[in-house]
């Protein structure tokens, strides 16, 4: 049986978090890595999205934290990520080569503080 993906945010000021819990992968749901993007395209907002409680991390959601990356540098805010710096999600971000393109942070405040800066 799958685990069920969850996305929630929070909006804080003027950063959005995005936590996402389960897999971000097609049996995870498509509408997750959908959703991810469309929380992410907040105007006026820099975004962090907190994948440290996320077991794991296929291709469709290494594209959607791209593709939601560029949506917010597009309008001129920033986006950071929260992993746990020994998940097998941040081999898969290091793997792709996502932590040069976003900035990684094993704790929410530390992406909050770069997001803004």
């Amino acid at each position: 049986m799958a685990i069920p993906s969850t996305i929630t945010y929070n909006d804080a000021g003027n950063v959005r978090t995005i936590m996402i819990t389960g897999r971000l992968d097609i049996g995870g749901n498509d509408s997750v890595a959908t959703k991810l993007v469309d929380l992410s395209e907040a105007p006026g907002k820099s975004v962090v999205v907190d994948l440290s409680t996320l077991s794991f991390l296929a291709s469709i959601g290494i594209r959607a934290i791209i593709a939601a990356a560029k949506s917010v540098t597009a309008r001129g805010n920033k986006m950071a990520l929260v992993v746990d710096a020994g998940s097998t999600v941040m081999m898969s971000i290091k793997a792709t080569g996502v932590d040069q393109l976003v900035p990684v942070f094993d704790n929410p405040s530390a992406a909050q503080k770069a997001a803004l800066a």
